[in-house]
């Protein structure tokens, strides 16, 4: 039997076990053909608040485990998630539309976040303080207790896992609640993993649904944390619920990510990096390259180039062709992007390539001569389209970089020297040196400022434990204390 055979799932929810969900079932549907590829059960919000119940009374029991015994759980999904790569990458490709390489990237990172996570219940977990009195005096970490993990379609598997896993490890409870686009990948392969990995009941329950859900998972007085990725609107709505309730929020929203290529730079392994950093995964990814800045000296050759590379890239079903993009996740998005296009064109740009619709998919777009106020520089666009801008100055590709309320990720092609003096200039969640603007490994802070979120708030150790844990003073004396009553 494989990992995600249906019989085990088909039209149900987890809350200890799988069971029917009070919100009914929903079809999985494949984005680039439109077959149906499973249904999967849906939450009510009265679900989600009995599992939000059962998740605080689990917590404790989970949180005594030993640090050894939740690092072996955590291994053992690694390993598990290794094993059965293929077919969770066979699921990611159909469900979400993603090529195949980039199902390969979702598997790798997702096993790594296990292995990486099953480390934090051995780390040091407080330190000793000074103290003016005679007594010893802590500052100890504790587990946060109750966390909701809300992700997103695009990389279904990565953005669940990064929060579920040390989340897991550190002692909390999880109620995940995946996109119900991505149901499968983003939530019952996390569910088998971990239910298969010997996680207890109680301690990670799945909730796919819709906005009902999302709000019940964040307001139920028994959650501590929120840990959400998805859209700046959506994200805001979340971190005013957060706020009012006294709850903590870790959001990691959307951007508008620059490139700016300088003066210098090799033109061809320029276009390069862009073509990918624009179109990997049809520009469905919150660090996509959503602005290219080019020296003047460079900008009509590298328009040129990265026109070929997009006149190139084949376009298709990726689960059965060898493509470089698949299909816009659904119809909505896609007349989204195509809006964005056509309102571009009617402000005075020129298409130099692409923005054509085939079937499910958008052959990838450049865009040259957008103004600065329109839709296609300005807005996320989540599609693939590369707008492209020249510069004449270091100060002007810093302005123009910065001129945007998003600040997730930025690259800067060329110089060195000259890149570290814009990377301390330029207001970002993420700096990447010579590379292109997606990059993500599983032990390295994840996060923007601006509309892109409230931080690194995920990511690495150091960003995992103060996301998952409360810290508590504790001190001791050997002796009842005097005091002068």
């Amino acid at each position: 039997m494989g990992l995600l055979d249906t019989a085990a799932w088909s039209s149900s929810i987890h809350r200890g076990s799988w069971t029917p969900g009070g919100g009914g079932t929903h079809d999985v549907v494949a984005p680039a053909g439109g077959e149906q590829l499973g249904t999967v059960g849906m939450a009510s919000a009265e679900d989600a608040a009995a599992a939000a119940a059962d998740a605080r009374a689990a917590q404790g029991e989970w949180a005594a485990r030993t640090p050894g015994e939740r690092a072996a759980v955590l291994r053992t999904a690694g390993l598990l998630l290794e094993e059965h790569a293929a077919e969770i990458q066979d699921w990611i490709i159909r469900e979400s539309g993603a090529i195949r390489p980039k199902a390969e990237l979702e598997t790798r990172v997702g096993a790594d976040e296990c292995f990486d996570a099953a480390a934090l219940p051995h780390l040091p977990q407080g330190e000793v303080l000074a103290t003016e009195d005679q007594r010893w005096s802590f500052a100890r970490r504790r587990p946060a207790g109750v966390v909701s993990v809300i992700a997103p379609f695009n990389f279904p598997l990565i953005l669940s896992i990064r929060a579920v896993a040390p989340a897991l490890a550190l002692g909390n409870t999880v109620l995940l609640k995946p996109d119900p686009r991505t149901a499968v990948s983003g939530g019952v392969v996390l569910m088998r993993l971990f239910e298969e990995a010997g996680v207890p009941p109680g301690v990670l329950q799945l909730l796919p649904g819709g906005a009902d859900v999302g709000a019940a998972v964040v307001e139920a007085p028994e959650v501590d944390v929120v840990a959400f990725t998805g859209s700046t609107a959506a994200g805001r709505r979340i971190g005013e619920t957060c706020g009012r309730l006294l709850k903590r929020a870790h959001l990691e929203l959307g951007g508008n990510n620059a490139m700016i290529v300088l003066p210098g730079a090799d033109v061809q392994a320029a276009a390069s990096a862009a073509a990918f950093g624009s179109y990997l995964h049809q520009g469905q990814i919150c660090m996509t390259t959503g602005r290219h800045l080019v020296h003047e000296s460079l900008h009509d050759e590298y328009v040129a180039a990265l026109a070929e590379r997009a006149r190139n890239l084949p376009v298709g079903d990726p689960a059965t062709q060898d493509v470089a993009l698949g299909p816009i996740i659904d119809a909505g998005q896609r007349e989204h992007v195509v809006s964005v296009i056509d309102d571009a064109v009617a402000g005075g740009a020129e298409l130099v390539a692409g923005g054509d619709v085939e079937g499910p998919c958008i052959r990838p777009a450049v865009l040259t001569g957008v103004g600065r106020e329109n839709r296609a520089w300005r807005e996320e666009i989540f599609g693939p389209v590369a707008p492209v801008a020249s510069f004449s100055t270091i100060d002007e590709a810093v302005e123009l970089a910065a001129d945007t309320e998003y600040g997730l990720s930025l690259s800067v092609l060329g110089d060195v020297g000259a890149a570290m003096q814009i990377a301390d200039r330029v207001p970002s969640g993420k700096v990447h040196i010579n590379e292109q603007t997606v990059v993500d490994e599983s032990n390295a802070p994840f996060g923007g400022v601006g509309d892109s979120g409230n931080g690194s708030r995920i990511g690495g150790a150091t960003a995992n434990l103060e996301a998952f844990t409360e810290v508590q003073w504790l001190t001791m004396r050997s002796e009842i204390a005097p005091y002068p009553f």
